[in-house]
């Protein structure tokens, strides 16, 4: 990826700026380059952060970050993959071979459950058609209820959305982040 096409911000932020940096990073943590980016339209950052799905839902951590590492590396995000998988696999517990499974073509199905299976296919059919077929939707409907499921599909659709931010912006990745798997 070329250099970043909009420079994050450097402290010190504007008071809304600090305050909207507050409510999504943990204590002593600086902000991603991402939301620091993105706070070269404050609107769009207070929208983006209000809207997110990174708290307590419908469903599982695991199976939320799931869902992220596979919608982000089909869109081929691989700061926000990486960003995901510095954050969260800790308490997702990906094994690393999972996580370079969320990067395959095509899912080792010997390394997930059934669940997470239908949650690889959901991903995958979303990023290909835009769409669930009847079939894939009633394999899903075995393992998670329908509240669930809308946000499975939210989930999909808002980590496209980022996906086209992080690569449009061309935004440079995070220490420590991971890369793609070779």
């Amino acid at each position: 990826m070329s250099q970043s096409r909009v420079q994050p911000m450097q402290a010190p932020y504007a008071e809304d700026i600090q305050a909207a940096f507050d409510s999504i990073m943990p204590p002593g943590v600086p902000p991603l380059k991402l939301f620091r980016s993105l706070a070269h339209n404050p609107r769009v950052l207070r929208r983006m952060l209000a809207g997110g799905l990174l708290d307590r839902g419908s469903i599982g951590l695991r199976e939320r970050e799931l869902l992220i590492l596979r919608a982000t590396a089909r869109c081929g995000a691989e700061y926000e993959w990486g960003v995901h998988v510095a954050a969260f696999n800790g308490k997702a517990g990906f094994s690393q071979a999972q996580l370079a499974d969320t990067c395959a073509a095509q899912p080792d199905a010997g390394l997930w459950t059934a669940s997470e299976l239908t949650l690889l296919a959901l991903a995958d059919s979303l990023h290909a058609s835009a769409d669930v077929d009847d079939a894939l939707w009633l394999r899903l409907s075995e393992h998670f209820r329908p509240e669930q499921l809308i946000e499975c599909l939210l989930l999909v659709g808002l980590y496209h959305a980022v996906s086209f931010v992080a690569n449009g912006l061309r935004v440079e990745h995070e220490p420590g982040a991971p890369r793609f798997p070779a």
